[in-house]
């Protein structure tokens, strides 16, 4: 990957719609080399796919939760558990396994703290085999990006 790589992607995470000639102008290559480019990128799996960012608050989900999980265990029957009963919840955004002292960290939305209170008693105490959940209320997004800036 080289700089004109690298300036594709910038101009891609910005706007995915930007029309082939106006990225093509961007980075200073012909529309057919520009186009090369980008499908070579999307060949080799640097460019995985394209997807719409929507804005939480306009869809009435204006509360941002960052939940911290324990489970009771750690055997990949319980993993798997507790995986497959978090892909059902709509709420949320991202979910990783963690090393270090919380298994689980989760990206969550809400419209308000009186919802989150009904996610947490209805789906999120529910779930297999967790033993503590903690919760984090983002105050304000700072940054919000779909990759690192190259």
């Amino acid at each position: 990957m080289d700089a004109i790589d690298k300036k594709i992607l910038g101009y891609l995470q910005d706007d995915a719609r930007i029309s082939n000639i106006a990225l093509a102008d961007k980075v200073g290559l012909s529309p057919s080399a520009c186009l090369r480019r980008v499908q070579s990128l999307e060949e080799g799996g640097t460019i995985l796919g394209y997807t719409a960012l929507y804005n939480e608050k306009n869809l009435g989900l204006g509360s941002q939760i960052l939940v911290r999980i324990t489970l009771t265990g750690q055997g990949s029957d319980l993993l798997q558990k507790f995986e497959s009963a978090v892909k059902k919840m709509p709420n949320v955004l991202a979910c990783y396994l963690m090393g270090g002292g919380h298994d689980y960290l989760m990206r969550m939305v809400a419209k308000n703290i009186e919802d989150y209170e009904y996610l947490h008693r209805t789906q999120l105490s529910k779930l297999p085999h967790v033993a503590r959940i903690e919760s984090n209320f983002a105050m304000r997004e700072v940054v919000k990006r779909s990759s690192p800036i190259l």
